[in-house]
C-alpha cells in the first residue's frame, strides 16, 4: 500500500497544477475532485446524487451550479453556463444525470480496465459483486500491517481501514463495488502514463496471476 499512497500524492499534486492552470471548465471541475485524491470523484458523484433535489436523475441549471460549489469548484458564472451547455445538448435546459458523471469520471483504456477487473474479482471472493471483510480477509495479510504488529489495530480494523481506500468520503460502508473499485483506479490512473507500469503496479498489489 506504500506506492499506492504514493500515486495518490501524485496524484493530488498532478490535479492541483492542473486547477491552476487550465481554462477548460470540464478539466477544472474535474482536477478540483482529484485533488481530494484516488476517491475524490466518488465523493463527487455521491454528493452529486443529493443535489438532485427532485430525484429525476436530471440536472437543472441550479442543482449542477449549486453541486459544482457545493463540491469546492470555483468557476466563473461564464464557466459555469459553458460546462452546463455542453451536457444540455438538446438544449431544454436540463443534463443527463449519468452522463454527466461518466463525463467527470477519469477515462482508462481497454487493458487497464481490464486489469482493474482482474483485481476486483480475485478480490470478490464470493462473487456476488461486493468486497467485504471477510472477502478481503482472504486476500489480504493483516499480519504483516505495522499498526496490527504494534498491537494498535486488531486483524478486523486492518481490513476495514484498507477497504476504506476504496470508498467515497462520507460514504463508508464497508462494501466495495466494482464500480467504486474501478473509480478509484480511473482516478490513480490520471498519474501513471505508462501502460507497462500502470500494470505492473497492478501485479504488485494484487499479484503476478491477474487475468486479461
Amino acid at each position: 500500500m506504500a506506492d499506492m499512497t504514493k500515486l495518490n500524492e501524485e496524484l493530488k499534486a498532478k490535479a492541483r497544477v492542473t486547477r491552476a492552470h487550465s481554462k477548460d471548465p470540464l478539466e477544472l471541475v474535474q482536477a478540483q475532485f482529484l485533488a481530494r485524491g484516488a476517491s475524490g470523484i466518488k465523493g463527487a458523484q455521491m454528493r452529486f446524487r443529493i443535489m438532485d433535489d427532485d430525484s429525476n436523475r436530471k440536472l437543472s441549471f441550479d442543482e449542477f451550479s449549486k453541486g459544482i460549489r457545493e463540491v469546492g469548484a470555483v468557476l466563473q458564472r461564464e464557466q459555469e453556463i459553458e460546462l452546463y451547455r455542453t451536457f444540455d445538448r438538446d438544449g431544454e435546459g436540463t443534463i443527463n444525470f449519468d452522463e454527466f458523471l461518466r463525463a467527470i469520471q477519469p477515462k482508462m483504456n481497454e487493458r487497464r480496465r481490464k486489469l482493474v477487473e482482474a483485481a476486483f474479482v480475485k478480490m470478490d471472493k464470493t462473487g456476488d459483486g461486493v468486497v467485504t471483510v471477510k472477502d478481503i480477509a482472504k486476500t489480504y495479510n493483516a499480519s504483516k500491517h505495522p499498526k496490527y504488529i504494534s498491537g494498535e489495530w486488531t486483524e478486523t480494523k486492518v481490513y476495514q481501514e484498507f477497504l476504506k481506500t476504496f470508498e467515497a468520503e462520507g460514504h463508508v460502508d464497508g462494501l466495495v463495488t466494482l464500480e467504486e473499485f474501478m473509480s478509484y483506479y480511473a482516478s490513480i490512473s490520471c498519474s501513471i502514463d505508462n501502460d507497462a507500469y500502470f500494470d505492473l503496479m497492478m501485479r504488485n498489489s494484487w499479484g503476478n496471476d491477474l487475468m486479461v
